[in-house]
């Protein structure tokens, strides 16, 4: 599917809470967010721990639904959707990437990325798999498995899982957590560059300052709130 209009919201969320319950005790972990992200945006949610940045993660990546209020993914209406849709949307329109990598062990990095297509009956997997994997500068790395490869270049691996299907929208949690300062910044250079030459949207969650160094809008959650929305003139 064509990227949308830069003008047109990709995403929209309007004044959506999320609240848990464990047993007699609510947890209001999102409490009327409301949010607009455009195609082709880099930016990045922070938020100190329980402010509600991975919940609202979570619902944006359509991992979980929202207690109240509205997501639009595309202008579609996400928390109408059954748990077969939710997973189509998933697996066809958002990439994940987290803190931890989640690569299978015993599968090799050209193997590892090619799961998502498995997963959507896709043709032609391998060489999408192949240009993924060149494209965050692994070519030389395909056969190698996880334990065989730097952290860095694990994570690397798991943003060309996530892109391998074409998606509109990234979403990475804490994507340099478990990276040192180089190799996080390698890894952040990746983004940047998907971004700018592929137009993907991409959503950071983290408390990381080198992160929000790298996007053109930083967004800030305290106690389930949105208390700032700033542009960054530097990224």
């Amino acid at each position: 599917m064509p990227f949308l209009e830069a003008s047109q919201a990709l995403v929209e969320v309007h004044d959506v809470t999320k609240v848990y319950r464990m047993g007699q005790v609510e947890v209001h972990a999102l409490r009327g967010v409301s949010l607009r992200v455009h195609a082709g945006e880099m930016l990045a949610i922070m938020g100190p721990s329980g402010s509600g940045k991975s919940t609202l993660m979570n619902i944006l990546g359509a991992l979980d639904t929202p207690t109240s209020g509205v997501y639009l993914l595309e202008g579609r209406d996400v928390g109408r959707m059954n748990s077969n849709r939710l997973a189509d949307i998933r697996n066809r329109k958002i990439g994940f990437v987290f803190q931890s990598f989640n690569l299978l062990p015993r599968m090799s990095a050209l193997a590892n990325v090619e799961l998502p297509l498995i997963y959507a009956g896709a043709s032609q997997g391998r060489q999408r798999c192949v240009a993924a994997l060149t494209q965050v500068g692994l070519a030389d790395r395909m056969h190698h498995r996880p334990n065989e490869l730097s952290g860095g270049q694990q994570q690397r691996v798991a943003v060309a899982r996530a892109l391998v299907n074409g998606p509109e929208l990234i979403l990475a949690d804490e994507p340099t957590g478990n990276l040192d300062s180089k190799a996080g910044e390698e890894v952040m250079r990746v983004f940047q560059e998907l971004n700018a030459t592929r137009g993907i949207t991409i959503v950071f969650v983290t408390h990381e300052p080198l992160v929000a160094a790298y996007t053109r809008r930083i967004v800030r959650l305290q106690d389930g709130l949105i208390v700032s929305d700033e542009r960054t003139t530097k990224p």
